[in-house]
């Protein structure tokens, strides 16, 4: 729902909550929200934010919105009675009003987007302080009393949370030899079912306000569930959720360390340092399997945004990351420096190759068409680059990748199916030689077309590349 409709509905549905003598005005889509959307508006002078599905999407769709948004609503509403820093829900979409699944909220003040509060100066003051802020958020959701939560809340324990992405993956058709090996080590390492909480499920920089103080609102609670509190701690230090920042593990603003000491302080409670590595790697491994399902409901048709694809092609992300967290407790002896490097620019010479036909595109969508653009547009203008330099790359590239990867496969003596079979069994061996070099080359590989610009890649080649 897009234009004049949308914005007519809007107002008619504050002037019936809020009254006749406000205005509608700012109607704007708010960047980002790949699974909600967010429109901020301004009526009778306030500033609102709309929180709603996106046009196309169930409100279970492939399970990865998580609650209702009418409960979303409720346990914001219980939170901030808790003490938890929080928007109020201000009104709350029904049917008849036309304008889908949703509520609106007072906008609080600040901003969301890492890059521009992460090393910036003029919010030094704010990270000094989110570590301790962020601690304290998350000790007051995690004492919230379970009973007064809606009954409808789910809660699984680590081995059904594994069964259930594994269901997911292998309904998509995943076939990544790294994440068949997470699966495996998440399973022979699952902790027992842990005390059952209130955990925020997207706790992470992104979805939280910051102002130059610090944390001004915990915002996206639709992944809210009952669950083990150690799983909010690591999914903040997620390598994905570090924009950047690779080296601080704590949403690139600080360290592991100092998170789980500040969380021990303000909750009373000391974190298992095996209950957090399980949570870490199994956090970077669900981003992985989320990534995929973006690609699948575009796929489907269920919403057929630009953005789902490109966020599709994040696996390779999370291939880097899941090697580096995996090199923390794998013998010495399998990290050794790898001899690779990507293939570099060739002088073209004759017809127009497929890889210039979309760098000329590319630039032409940067110099042409981004200046002119605002807001979301602009926003979409900026993953449609994206969306070509991967196809670029891929062009230049990739068919040199795919002989080296078969090339590789053949010296271990497995084809690319059987060894994700034999990894996903155990029934193929880490550490049996080739393997671990070939699953580090792959994720170089994808990740050098598919982002190369990822912290995670460079840390990786500092870590592997000959000195």
């Amino acid at each position: 729902m897009r234009g004049e409709d949308f914005e007519k509905k809007l107002a008619a549905y504050c002037t019936e909550t809020f009254g006749a003598d406000g205005e509608l005005g700012q109607l704007r889509r708010l960047s980002g929200g790949a699974s909600m959307e967010s429109w901020g508006f301004s009526y009778g002078g306030e500033q609102l934010v709309l929180r709603r599905l996106p046009d196309g999407l169930s409100a279970d769709d492939d399970g990865l919105r998580g609650v209702p948004l009418a409960t979303q609503a409720d346990i914001i509403e219980l939170a901030r009675g808790e003490g938890v820093t929080a928007p109020q829900v201000r009104g709350r979409l029904r049917p008849e009003h036309g304008l889908g699944d949703g509520f609106i909220m007072t906008k609080a003040e600040g901003e969301t987007l890492p890059h521009k509060i992460l090393g910036n100066p003029d919010f030094a003051e704010a990270e000094d302080n989110l570590t301790g802020q962020c601690a304290r958020e998350l000790a007051a959701i995690h004492r919230i009393p379970v009973e007064s939560l809606p009954a409808s809340l789910d809660y699984f324990s680590p081995a059904e949370l594994i069964r259930l992405q594994k269901d997911k993956y292998d309904e998509i058709g995943g076939k990544i030899p790294i994440y068949e090996y997470a699966f495996h080590w998440l399973n022979e390492n699952a902790p027992g079912a842990s005390e059952k909480k209130l955990v925020h499920g997207d706790f992470r920089m992104g979805n939280l306000m910051i102002d130059h103080q610090g944390l001004s609102a915990v915002l996206d609670w639709e992944l809210i569930r009952l669950g083990d509190p150690v799983q909010d701690l690591a999914y903040l230090c997620t390598p994905s959720w570090r924009f950047g920042h690779y080296e601080k593990l704590a949403g690139g603003f600080d360290s592991a360390e100092s998170l789980l000491q500040a969380y021990a302080e303000a909750s009373g409670k000391n974190v298992d340092a095996d209950r957090f590595r399980f949570w870490l790697i199994y956090s970077t491994l669900w981003w992985g399997v989320a990534c995929m399902v973006m690609g699948q409901i575009w796929r489907s048709h269920g919403d057929r945004s630009l953005e789902r694809t490109v966020i599709g092609r994040r696996v390779s992300e999370v291939e880097i990351d899941l090697a580096l967290l995996f090199e923390d407790i794998l013998p010495e002896r399998l990290c050794t420096s790898l001899d690779w490097s990507t293939s570099g620019e060739k002088a073209v010479t004759g017809e127009t190759g497929y890889d210039e036909l979309l760098t000329a595109l590319g630039e032409w969508n940067s110099g042409t068409v981004q200046p002119d653009l605002q807001g979301h547009d602009k926003f979409q203008s900026r993953v449609a680059g994206n969306a070509l330099g991967i196809a670029r790359r891929q062009a230049a590239w990739g068919p040199g990748f795919r002989d080296a990867a078969q090339a590789r496969l053949a010296a271990i003596g497995h084809d690319h199916e059987q060894l994700c079979t034999g990894l996903a069994k155990g029934d193929i061996e880490i550490t049996a030689p080739g393997i671990w070099n070939h699953l580090r080359l792959s994720a170089l590989e994808r990740l050098s077309i598919d982002q190369p610009k990822y912290a995670g890649l460079r840390v990786a080649l500092n870590k592997w590349s000959p000195s």
